[in-house]
């Protein structure tokens, strides 16, 4: 007999009581969010850790331990295919530990190597939306379910090179351990990341530790961002810092297959380029802004819908297949807008639009062709709570006309496929309340409503409340 939804909770909490007291007994260090990078207008953002961390060693170590719960209840579905996400009610738990370490090498070296271990496909096992319930989802490769082992998730070496002698203040963490950097410089990181820990990201929406779960809230869904299944590559990032404003660059390795584990080292045959300009500044006075535009191209061995269809539709499959029309060098590419706004010292808000071709298979991230966002958080300091913090976002979601085509006449992606399609945009509707209860324990209660689960107007809406446990040490 399957365990109850109950019994799943009392199982995540006392996973998180084990992970504490584990934390209290051993020497350990804090981090703040490994995803946060550039500026940010939530200069409280930084979140309160079991134990000090020192800020004039060589060294860091550090960690975190994120579970989420989520359910849904039954809703209505005129049908289900085989990426359906399954209409009857369902529950399910994801746990990630993520160990970080690093070394300074000299005042402008450093090397970063970070360990993680992730568990639980989430609910529908992270197939049936666009934009899935939880970030920390782990996906199957073609229907298979992933290694449990942990795993090495980053490795990178950063090289600073200044180009001023004044100096500004810099957030030590996971993913750099300098407490200042000159104001302009040059930063060069190689090695193996997440590009979304240095691409789009935002102090309102880019963290599912301690804000909202939902994929295409903590990021751009239409940007089909190179990686593998686990969400990491190997690549290069170049950066440009002069004060308020920064550009980036990245050269990454794409996956093999569509939501493969395994990256393709071979440069001239698949590769993706992306690049970011920021700008800090203010729309209003002596409040906090930030700016930023991205653009992508991803080069892979990709399908294309329209080619899918005809296919079909001339008797040469018997249903739209994108994998049969793969063609190595494909390219697929697309741009977003990403902002956030200080409005007191409490209050922010943010949002994204993101935009790509749509004409060659969603082959990394989710199968989102165009998206828009808007949010905004509040601290809890009028209520004597300045370490909670609730946060409201909506996002609504589209794919092309080609992709709505396809998925219509029973084409499978590697997320969607009802085997029919009554199209409608998804929207995204979500909120959450985190709780600060001591130190670096955290807990959040967190609620999305989905209207039109995968485009499809025939199935839903879908509730999903979901609670949050989470430990920095």
């Amino acid at each position: 007999m399957k365990p109850s939804p109950a019994w799943r909770m009392i199982a995540a909490v006392r996973w998180i009581v084990l992970l504490s007291f584990a934390a209290a007994v051993s020497v350990s260090c804090p981090a703040q969010d490994a995803g946060s990078s550039g500026s940010s207008t939530d200069n409280s953002s930084s979140p309160e850790t079991l134990f000090p961390h020192p800020e004039n060693t060589r060294w860091w170590v550090s960690g975190q331990a994120n579970i989420v719960f989520q359910w849904h209840p039954t809703f209505p579905a005129k049908y289900s295919g085989p990426n359906s996400l399954t209409p009857q009610a369902q529950s399910a738990t994801t746990h990630i530990l993520t160990l970080y370490t690093g070394f300074e090498l000299t005042h402008t070296t450093e090397i970063l190597a970070d360990l993680e271990d992730a568990t639980g496909g989430g609910i529908g096992t992270a197939v049936g939306l666009g934009g899935i319930t939880d970030l920390d989802d782990v996906r199957t490769v073609q229907g298979v379910p992933l290694s449990r082992a942990p795993y090495l998730a980053r490795l990178i070496l950063r090289q600073i090179i200044p180009l001023s002698s004044e100096r500004v203040p810099a957030v030590r963490g996971p993913l750099g351990l300098a407490t200042s950097l000159p104001a302009r410089r040059i930063e060069f990181r190689i090695g193996k990341f997440d590009l979304a820990d240095f691409f789009d990201n935002n102090s309102g929406g880019s963290d599912s530790h301690l804000q909202f779960l939902n994929w295409t809230v903590d990021n751009n869904g239409a940007w089909d961002y190179a990686a593998n299944t686990r969400g990491y590559t190997d690549g290069a990032v170049l950066e440009y810092d002069d004060r308020r404003w920064s550009v980036r660059i990245a050269e990454a390795m794409m996956p093999k297959v569509a939501n493969g584990i395994n990256l393709d080292a071979d440069l001239l045959r698949a590769h993706s380029e992306n690049v970011e300009g920021q700008l800090a500044g203010s729309l209003l006075p002596h409040r906090a802004g930030i700016l930023r535009v991205l653009g992508y191209v991803n080069h892979a061995n990709m399908g294309n819908y329209r080619e899918a269809v005809d296919d079909f539709l001339h008797g040469l499959t018997p249903k739209p297949d994108i994998v049969a029309t793969r063609v190595q060098g494909r390219v697929k590419y697309g741009f977003g807008v990403n902002f956030e706004q200080e409005l007191t010292s409490q209050l922010g808000v943010f949002g994204r639009f993101g935009w790509n071709d749509g004409r060659n298979e969603s082959f990394v991230y989710t199968e989102v062709d165009q998206t828009v966002e808007l949010g905004a958080w509040l601290r809890g300091e009028k209520w004597r709570r300045k370490q909670d913090k609730i946060g409201l976002a909506f996002a609504d979601n589209a794919i092309s006309k080609d992709h709505q085509e396809y998925l219509k006449l029973g084409g499978l992606g590697f997320l969607l496929g009802d085997g029919n399609l009554n199209y409608g945009r998804e929207n995204i509707v979500e909120v959450y309340y985190d709780v600060h209860f001591w130190r670096g324990l955290y807990g959040a209660f967190n609620l999305q409503h989905i209207n039109n689960p995968g485009y499809n107007r025939d199935r839903g809406p879908v509730l999903v409340p979901g609670l949050r446990l989470h430990v920095e040490f």
